[in-house]
């Protein structure tokens, strides 16, 4: 039986320390912007995602963390510009010339737009390194045993949060910020001056 409340806080955790980096890279503000659009893809994502991934942990780790980073911030980036036309984009559709391996270049160069040797592609590699670093870390930290039914569990909150924060930074670039609405005070359905 999985430990839901064990999961809930382990991915809270891992988001604030993700969060916290992306600050200290400029990167975010300390807040996770998001769309329900773009939420929304991830359910659909996720098992062809670990279907690639979960394959490459033992000799990529943190490929098979960081490469969902990249897939929020393609997401993001279509969800920006026409949504309607790339709503319905296939999980594979984000694969480079060589598959899952390439995924981040395509993503960098083909959808978000920057040039592979470019200062803002090299800021990007870096940053979803050391995020992937950083998650890889805090899953060795949990001390879960591997290959078990809750190290898949606790990977699986790790990539869907990587993928959070790549739409987030994605938003972010974009000019998306979150603001305080202020409304008019509401007083049997008539507005107070």
């Amino acid at each position: 039986m999985v430990n839901k409340v064990y999961l809930e806080s382990f991915e809270s955790r891992i988001t604030d320390e993700l969060l916290r980096m992306c600050k200290q890279y400029g990167v975010l503000d300390g807040t996770l912007l998001a769309t329900d659009d773009i939420d929304a893809r991830w359910n659909e994502f996720a098992p062809e995602y670990m279907a690639d991934a979960v394959p490459n942990i033992a000799s990529y780790p943190t490929v098979a963390i960081a490469w969902a980073g990249y897939i929020g911030m393609a997401i993001a980036h279509l969800w920006d510009g026409d949504w309607s036309a790339h709503c319905k984009d296939c999980y594979k559709s984000f694969y480079g010339e060589q598959g899952f391996d390439d995924m981040d270049e395509h993503i960098v160069r083909d959808i978000i737009g920057f040039h592979l040797q470019s200062k803002e592609a090299a800021k990007i590699e870096e940053m979803m390194r050391r995020l992937g670093e950083t998650a890889l870390t805090l899953i060795r930290r949990e001390r879960v045993e591997p290959q078990s039914p809750m190290a898949f569990h606790v990977y699986a909150r790790v990539v869907k949060v990587m993928y959070k924060l790549g739409a987030a930074i994605e938003l972010k670039r974009l000019g998306y910020k979150f603001e305080q609405v202020n409304l008019p005070n509401m007083n049997n359905g008539m507005a107070t001056c």
